[in-house]
């Protein structure tokens, strides 16, 4: 974030009270935060603590509360920083999202009008990953959580465990990356903030205890089957779709015999010129069915990530 360099907020930070430490400054920033956006504020406090800390390391023969008090006019009092994340988030929302389009009347006009909207091909494309990014994750946990806890007898069994944790929470922040951009839920683009003053075993507990832990494991967990389901419903909705829109054609240029089977079954009558602008019909119908179906499943899906991967952010 660009840094404030407004001399009046140095007095107004005063006025307001100053924090006498970074954990009381960030704990001042989430609730100046509170009611925004989960992923938001996961992103605002891992912003303000890299700040903050950077300016404590440069400054070692000042205490903690002089450097915050220096650093109030070119950062902000923790309300102002709030208010910036929130004007900003709302710019760059605006400036992100692809332009929506006219809102049809019509139930018609609503049933079609799916096809223009970007976020339709972004759900239906992350139906088609999903196989593969959910068995990867599947086997990344299942393999992890085995050897690890299996080598808790050994003295190796604790590092590999805590090593395993934090390549979840990574691979959680690229899932979150890749839900955004596909699926267009806000998610953090920063990793967890951790309190820094803690001792290394306290750190350690922390991620243990901390909700989002589990939550993203379970999340791993559900992506294969769900993954599964997804790219099936993709696969065969379009799939069968696009093969009756261009039975016809099929048909017109000689490429198939009079016998037209899909999945085994005898399509009677397809071949006869008359039942082509019927099967082309079925077709376009399920087609536009099967983007529906790719709109409903990710925002479903959405905020499923949202809850398991972010949500507990704001409890903290």
């Amino acid at each position: 974030m660009n840094a404030i360099t407004d001399a009046g907020h140095t007095d107004s930070f005063a006025d307001a009270g100053l924090p006498r430490s970074i954990p009381d400054y960030l704990d001042r920033l989430r609730a100046a935060l509170r009611g925004a956006d989960p992923a938001l504020v996961q992103d605002a406090l891992y912003d303000a603590e890299e700040y903050l800390r950077s300016e404590l390391a440069e400054n070692p023969d000042r205490s903690e509360a002089e450097v915050i008090a220096a650093v109030a006019g070119s950062y902000g009092a923790p309300d102002e920083v709030a208010d910036i994340y929130r004007d900003t988030e709302i710019k760059v929302q605006t400036a992100l999202r692809p332009p929506a389009p006219k809102k049809r009347k019509s139930l018609l006009g609503r049933f079609f009008g799916v096809a223009l909207e970007p976020r339709t091909y972004g759900a239906l494309f992350y139906m088609l990953l999903s196989l593969a990014t959910g068995t990867f994750y599947f086997t990344w946990v299942t393999t992890g959580l085995s050897l690890s806890i299996g080598m808790l007898i050994l003295i190796i069994g604790i590092p590999l465990l805590i090593l395993f944790l934090g390549s979840v929470r990574v691979l959680a922040l690229v899932e979150g990356r890749l839900i955004e951009v596909m699926l267009g839920e806000r998610m953090p683009r920063r990793p967890l903030y951790t309190n820094r003053e803690l001792s290394v075993m306290e750190r350690i507990k922390q991620i243990f205890v901390d909700p989002r832990t589990w939550g993203t494991l379970l999340y791993m967990l559900l992506m294969l089957p769900l993954g599964t389901v997804y790219f099936t419903i993709a696969v065969v909705g379009l799939g069968l779709s696009l093969s009756l829109i261009l039975l016809p054609f099929a048909q017109l240029f000689g490429l198939i015999g009079h016998g037209v089977y899909l999945d085994g079954i005898e399509m009677t009558g397809a071949w006869e010129p008359w039942a082509w602008p019927v099967f082309a019909a079925i077709g376009v119908v399920l087609l536009f069915l099967t983007l529906h179906a790719a709109r409903l499943i990710g925002f479903a899906h959405a905020q499923l990530a949202k809850h398991l991967l972010v949500r507990w952010a704001q409890h903290d």
